[in-house]
C-alpha cells in the first residue's frame, strides 16, 4: 500500500489523558539519565520554585508518541509500520511538564513528500495541560518526521 498523500493537513483530536507521576517522572529520568534533583526530590523541585518533580525535557516524547499512533493506525494512511524509520524529532516548551499535570495531545499533519518507492511524513504534536473545566495550557510542541520506505527498499 502507497502513503496516502492525502494525509497532509489531516489532523487527529487529543484523545486519551495521559497521568504524569512521579514514579513515571523517576523511570524516564533513570533511562535518559537525567541526574537532576528536581526529576527524583519533591523537595529540591519546590527549592526551584516549582509545585512537585519536573520531568526531563524529552519526556514530551511520550505523549508526542501516544498521538503518533493515532496517524500509524490509520487504515486511510497506508503506513507498514514495519517500514518506518524515525528521522528527526524537534521540541519547543511553553512550559515544564510536571508531576500531577494531566496531558492530552492533538495531531497534525504538516507534510507528505513523495520519495522514491517511499514517503517522508511530518507530524506536529500540541501538548496542552489540562485544567479546570475545560482549559487548555500550552505546554510542548513536537516536531517528528518519519520516512516510510518504499516496498523495494
Amino acid at each position: 500500500m502507497t502513503i496516502n498523500p492525502d494525509l497532509q493537513g489531516r489532523s487527529y483530536p487529543a484523545a486519551e489523558v495521559y497521568d504524569v507521576g512521579r514514579e513515571k517522572i523517576r523511570e524516564f529520568a533513570r533511562a535518559v539519565k537525567a541526574t537532576h534533583p528536581a526529576h527524583f526530590d519533591v523537595d529540591a523541585a519546590k527549592g526551584l520554585g516549582h509545585a512537585d518533580l519536573v520531568a526531563p525535557p524529552t519526556f514530551a516524547i511520550i505523549i508526542a508518541q501516544r498521538a503518533d499512533a493515532q496517524l500509524i493506525e490509520d487504515p486511510e494512511a497506508g503506513i507498514d509500520f514495519s517500514r518506518v524509520v524515525h528521522a528527526d524529532q524537534r521540541f519547543i516548551h511553553h512550559r515544564p511538564i510536571f508531576a500531577g499535570d494531566r496531558l492530552v495531545a492533538e495531531l497534525h499533519v504538516d507534510g507528505v513528500r513523495a520519495m522514491g518507492g517511499g514517503a517522508m511524513i511530518t507530524t506536529r504534536s500540541e501538548i496542552f495541560a489540562l485544567g479546570a473545566g475545560d482549559s487548555r495550557e500550552p505546554v510542548t510542541t513536537t516536531t517528528s518526521s518519519i520516512l516510510v520506505r518504499g516496498e523495494g527498499q
